[in-house]
């Protein structure tokens, strides 16, 4: 049985002491001790971290990795540097994944539904409704078990530090407001490049695209498609507002960004050293929760004046038509079912 979900806000931000590491650059003049198999004993220094993602300077991600960044060389008393690379200058999501296992990457900030190709256990986290509401999102995702999934990748090259909240994903279009799942019927909506996201239109009855983000403006401006799913700041930052005039809040995902680090790199430093990245990240997670919140309280405000008009509809339509998600991940992944069941049977 799928459980109900409440509006939740959002709390998630820009500033704050965090860090993060991303060590090929100068990974030459970095002394590296131990053997790859867990903490080094000398740990590294001089080393300088390559951190991607695939935002703009001026998105709230990147004054928390800035003051992550700012964190992590203060507590290594400067063993560790961090430089960040926004605006997917070192590649796409799917590119930086790829990169880190070759070593040819040190650190990126991702979606969790990028990382379902990598790793399959991390599609829990895109599927519909898998959330009561943010209370429970927020305390799972800081949970052990939480932790048990970030840390399940090493041998893929990868872990996780820690997760960025990435708002509620609702349904934005030109002129339809989408009140039910029928309403989406016949449209076409850019959704996220993941499987998860395709299955979840077919149960709606909309058509899914996929393009650059980019792109999604004079799409709509031209009527290649009827509109978007994402969160609210989407219509401010992408300027979607001023095409899209109707954006329903039925939350049908609450997909986690997420911080990974380079196994090898992780490996290499003391137990002391990964405990200040650790926390310097968590640090960093905190302060944007604060940011983002904010973030889409401004947003709200000025889509308003765009002419932009907010619905609130009944998700349990919403809900009992993704059911037949669960019942295939059930049957057929058992791996990812079973994060599905941690998550819907944790107490917050």
């Amino acid at each position: 049985m799928m459980k109900s979900n409440k509006i939740f806000r959002l709390a998630a931000v820009l500033g704050m002491s965090a860090l993060m590491l991303t060590a090929c650059g100068d990974a030459g003049s970095a002394k590296i001790g131990g053997n790859g198999a867990g903490a080094s004993g000398e740990g590294v220094s001089g080393v300088t971290l390559k951190l991607s993602h695939g935002l703009s300077e001026e998105h709230p991600i990147q004054a928390a990795l800035e003051q992550f960044a700012d964190e992590v060389k203060e507590s290594t008393d400067g063993a560790i540097t961090v430089e960040i690379y926004p605006n997917a200058t070192l590649g796409s999501e799917k590119d930086n994944l790829e990169q880190m296992p070759i070593g040819a990457l040190d650190m990126a900030k991702v979606s969790a539904a990028s990382l379902e190709t990598f790793a399959p256990v991390y599609e829990a986290f895109s599927v519909p409704y898998i959330f009561d509401n943010k209370d429970h999102y927020y305390a799972f995702m800081d949970s052990e078990e939480a932790e048990e999934v970030y840390k399940s990748t090493s041998d893929d090259g990868f872990i996780a530090l820690t997760w960025f909240d990435s708002g509620a994903r609702s349904f934005y279009t030109v002129d339809t407001p989408i009140n039910t799942p029928e309403d989406l019927k016949g449209l076409k909506i850019r959704t996220m490049d993941s499987p998860l996201a395709f299955e979840m239109m077919d149960c709606f009855g909309g058509s899914a695209t996929t393009m650059s983000i980019s792109d999604v403006y004079t799409a709509m401006q031209s009527g290649v498609i009827d509109g978007a799913e994402n969160n609210e700041t989407a219509l401010t930052t992408g300027g979607h507002g001023e095409i899209a005039k109707c954006y329903s809040y039925d939350m049908h995902t609450q997909i986690p960004d997420i911080l990974v680090i380079a196994t090898s790199i992780w490996n290499s430093m003391s137990e002391d050293q990964q405990k200040a990245v650790k926390t310097a990240a968590d640090n960093a997670k905190e302060a944007y929760k604060v940011a983002w919140n904010e973030a889409i309280d401004e947003s709200v405000a000025a889509a308003e004046e765009m002419g932009v008009t907010f619905y609130t509809p009944d998700l349990t339509p919403f809900q009992e038509a993704v059911q037949p998600i669960y019942d295939r991940l059930a049957s057929e992944e058992p791996d990812v079912w079973a994060v599905c069941e941690k998550i819907q049977n944790y107490e917050y």
